[in-house]
This record gives C-alpha cells, sequence and structure tokens, in this order.
C-alpha cells in the first residue's frame, strides 16, 4: 500500500508539470514555483518550529542573484564570477531604509566576524523576509560554500505557507519532480506528525496559473 501511495505521489507531481508548462509562453525563463500549505500546526508554539536544510538534487538551474558581505576575504569574493560584494565599509554605511535592497537578493553570504553588525544594521528588514546572511568561517573556499549554497534550501516556516523555487523551465520535468520530493520528504521528517500535516501543494511558472499537486 505505500507503495501505491509513494508512486502515485509522484504521477501526481508529473502531471501538474505538464499542465504548468500549457500555460502562454513568456520571452524569459520562468522559474518553477512550489507552495506548500501546512495544517493542524500552530508555529507560535516553539516546539513546533524547526529549521531544515534541504540539498535539492538538481539545483535551481541557473544561480539566482548572489551577494557576499566579506571583511578579510574580500579579494577572494571579488574573484568570483556573478557574486556581487559588500565590505564592511560598505556595510557600515547601511541602515534597515538603505539595506532594504539586500532582500531582493536570492543568496547572502557573510563573513562570520560581520555577523553582529549585519544583525543589528539589518535584521529588522532582512530577518523577517528570510534573508539574514548564512555565516561562513574566515578562510572558507568561498567557491565551493557558493556552490554548494545554491543548491540548499532551508525550511525554517514562521506561516503554515511555505514557498519555493524549485528549478527553472529549461529543467527536464525528471529534475525538478526530485526536487519537489526533497523538499516534501525533508517536511515530512520534521513535522510534528509528519504528512499529516502537509495540507495542500501547489506548482507553478512565474507567470502561470497554480496547479494543484497534493
Amino acid at each position: 500500500m505505500a507503495k501505491t501511495k509513494s508512486t502515485q505521489q509522484k504521477v501526481d507531481i508529473a502531471g501538474a508539470l505538464q499542465k504548468a508548462r500549457a500555460g502562454q509562453k513568456r520571452k524569459f525563463t520562468q522559474t518553477v514555483d512550489l507552495s506548500i500549505n501546512l495544517k493542524s500546526i500552530d508555529l507560535s508554539k516553539p516546539e513546533n518550529r524547526f529549521t531544515a536544510n534541504v540539498v535539492l538534487p538538481h539545483g535551481r538551474g541557473k544561480a539566482g542573484r548572489v551577494l557576499v558581505l566579506a571583511d578579510s576575504m574580500v579579494t577572494e569574493a571579488r574573484k568570483l564570477q556573478g557574486v556581487e560584494v559588500l565590505t564592511k565599509a560598505d556595510l557600515l554605511k547601511l541602515d534597515k531604509d538603505t539595506g532594504k535592497g539586500l532582500a531582493t537578493y536570492d543568496l547572502l553570504l557573510a563573513e562570520a566576524p560581520l555577523m553582529a553588525e549585519i544583525g543589528k544594521r539589518l535584521g529588522p528588514v532582512l530577518a523577517p523576509r528570510g534573508k539574514m546572511p548564512r555565516p561562513f568561517p574566515s578562510g572558507a573556499n568561498l567557491q565551493t560554500l557558493v556552490a554548494s549554497a545554491t543548491r540548499t534550501l532551508v525550511l525554517s516556516p514562521k506561516t503554515p505557507l511555505i514557498h519555493a523555487v524549485v528549478g527553472r523551465e529549461d529543467m527536464e520535468d525528471m529534475r525538478i519532480e526530485e526536487n519537489v520530493r526533497a523538499i516534501l520528504e525533508t517536511l515530512e521528517k520534521n513535522l510534528p506528525k509528519g504528512k499529516q500535516q502537509i495540507g495542500s501543494v501547489y506548482i507553478k511558472l512565474t507567470m502561470g496559473p497554480s496547479v494543484r499537486v497534493v
């Protein structure tokens, strides 16, 4: 019976992807977005909260906007392709108003010694959006760190509605499907009552309608 249920979930994901792709074509490559509604859980209670890292088996496709806040590793950070860099001097010029633009980045990484200053200056604007930078130790291999981080999704729900980018429309269905399953399996392991608390799941392209998966 368990095998049948697992197979059905796989078919539902594949079918939903096909329906999502059937919409109007756009002049840009759309992301594939996942929405999950949790049920029967009060996330205001500490015992129900959790944080879990999901390594997406196939990443999200092309990396989004990445920002590194660095101090002693500015030179190393600036060598990375497709990565923007803020120095400590840049950070000290920001506050909760001027730092709002940082929330538009897909991934923020920060050298660990800067985290206290970041929390003081930017915490009020970044934390509510789930965009606080991930700290890394001075001397870390930044290239490896960025590559790994762009494949990692942090699940730390504050409300029953979870949003995640699980790929791009130019990725194969099978790869997107496996990314979705990785997220659902991680939720099942971390929710107090497992899959019973996953209410509904929807998938869509950036500009397309939502299609129900579960």
